[in-house]
Order: C-alpha cells, then structure tokens, then sequence
C-alpha cells in the first residue's frame, strides 16, 4: 500500500485498504478506456489512409475495433479480480464452481453468443457490408451503418436507425443493391385509356427518362449496334379501363433510382396533358329509378 493512498485515506476519513481497492479497479478501468481510444483512433486513420491503396473492407474495420475494445476489457475485469485479494478468492471460489456457473451463464448468454457468433459469420460471408443498402425480409431497408459484436445497424431514409440483432438478421432475406453491382433499374408503370395513341405515350416516356440527369444508359456494344432504344418501353396487358404500360429506367444507385422514379411520375404526367394522352380513371354510372 502506498504512501498516496494513507493520505488519501487520511484526508477522506476512509480506510487505506478501502482506498486502495476503490482506485485500483478505477485506475485499471482508466486505463482501458484510455487504450481503447487511441486503439481507435489510430485504427480509424490507418484504414481512412489506406483503403483505397490496400481495398480494406470497412466491414472488418467496423468489426475488429468492436471485438478487440470488448477483449481490452474482458482483460481489464481479469486483472481487477486478480489485484484484489478478496475478488481473487471470489474468483478461485467461482472457479471451483464452474460446472454450475457455466450451465447458468450458458443459457443466460445462449442469445449474446448467438449474436456474436453470426457476426462473425457476416464477417466471414459478407452478404452485405458497412455502407450498401439493403432491404431485409419486406420490413427494414436502409444503408448499413455499422456491425457491433451483437447488432447491426441500419439507416433508413428517414435519418432513423434500425438496430437489428445479429442472429435475427443472419436468418432473413436480404435484399443487398451493392453487393456486386450497384446500377438499378426502376421499372415505371401506368395506363393510358383505350382512346389514346400508344405509339405518342411510348416516345414521351423514352423522352422524358432519357433527358433525366440521374437517367443511365445501360445498353452494350451489340445492342447499341442492334438499335435497342435507351428505354424500353413494353406493353404488359390490358386493364378494365387502361392499356398498362411499363418502362425500364437505370439508375446508378438505389437512391438515384428512387428520385428518377417519383420524378419521371410528375414529368410524364405533365407531357400525357399537355399532348393529349389519357391516363384513365373510374367512372361510376347511377341510375335514379322513381316509385312507381
């Protein structure tokens, strides 16, 4: 027991021992958060360096600082129980009863080993990672924010974070817009009355998709030989009132995607009026019979 801890103990009215216990285990918690930040911090500009040099996975970078400040701590607790003497023979004690406490803690922590265990399989297998957005069973989608040792975390297009847990997750459909390519196509769809010219609708929505800026043309060599137009634009059937029609628009990215599909709903509506092409609507005839 040191000098510093008498006066301490002295000064607070306390116990020396008691003292020392107190910041010992403050001391070794101290320094563990301590190395964990810089172990962040260096680890964060190392991969922000060399990412685009060495193609680091942001997915394991995510991962291996959550995994490794989680074991910096599990190591900071060990050596707390072993620096003081009666935690040290709680320890033993513990120790001795491992049989039992392992069955209790095994089912206690069946669903954090459950979370962890599938993170690493995420790791491993890479359905999607840090940064590509997903769309998991037909509930969540969203951009992939970060892979924790139990969660992963999804933000959605409203700014709002998804928090879904890693064994929940590892078991569903995911839909990944990243995963090898990230061009999307929209497909646009509406219907325009028997009445209307089909070949007039057909042109205005290969007009209007084609001079959108978010619009991208994705024909090869041979189609652009064959004289495959930028936007195809198919018939898919006949309605009760309407010829259904449906247009297939690529975007570089889901989002791009998105905002060309809401635009292109506005951009064609205004063509279909201002040259007389008819999107149809129900009509309902009534028939008013008087009392005889």
């Amino acid at each position: 027991m040191g000098l510093y801890e008498l006066n301490l103990g002295e000064w607070l009215g306390i116990s020396p021992r008691l003292v020392s216990y107190l910041f010992a285990p403050l001391a070794i918690l101290v320094a563990a958060s301590i190395v964990t930040k810089v172990f962040r911090v260096f680890t964060r500009r190392y991969f922000e360096r060399s990412s685009h040099a060495l193609k680091v996975d942001p997915t394991r970078y995510h991962f291996f600082k959550n995994a490794v400040s989680f074991l910096i701590f599990l190591v900071a607790i060990i050596i707390i129980f072993y620096t003081i003497p009666e935690l040290r023979t709680l320890g033993v004690s513990l120790f001795a009863g491992a049989g039992i406490l392992a069955i209790i803690i095994g089912f206690a922590s069946q669903a954090a080993f459950a979370n962890i265990i599938s993170g690493l399989f995420i790791v491993s297998s890479k359905p999607f990672r840090v940064g590509d957005y997903i769309k998991v069973s037909e509930e969540f989608f969203g951009t992939v924010e970060d892979i924790t040792l139990r969660h992963t975390v999804i933000r959605n297009n409203e700014n709002r974070r998804i928090i879904i847990p890693n064994a929940v997750i590892n078991n569903q459909t995911i839909v990944n817009s990243n995963i090898i390519d990230e061009k999307v196509c929209s497909l646009i769809e509406l219907g325009i009355s028997y009445g209307s010219d089909i070949n007039l609708a057909i042109r205005i929505i290969q007009e209007e998709v084609s001079k959108h800026p978010l619009s991208l043309d994705n024909r090869n060599e041979e189609q652009l030989a064959e004289g495959v137009p930028r936007v195809v634009v198919r018939v898919m059937g006949f309605g009760e009132s309407s010829v259904n029609l449906r247009a297939y628009a690529w975007a570089s990215t889901s989002m791009d995607a998105f905002v060309l599909r809401t635009d292109m709903f506005k951009a064609i509506k205004e063509r279909f009026d201002k040259e007389g092409v008819e999107i149809p609507f129900p009509y309902r005839t009534i028939v008013m019979k008087e009392k005889s």
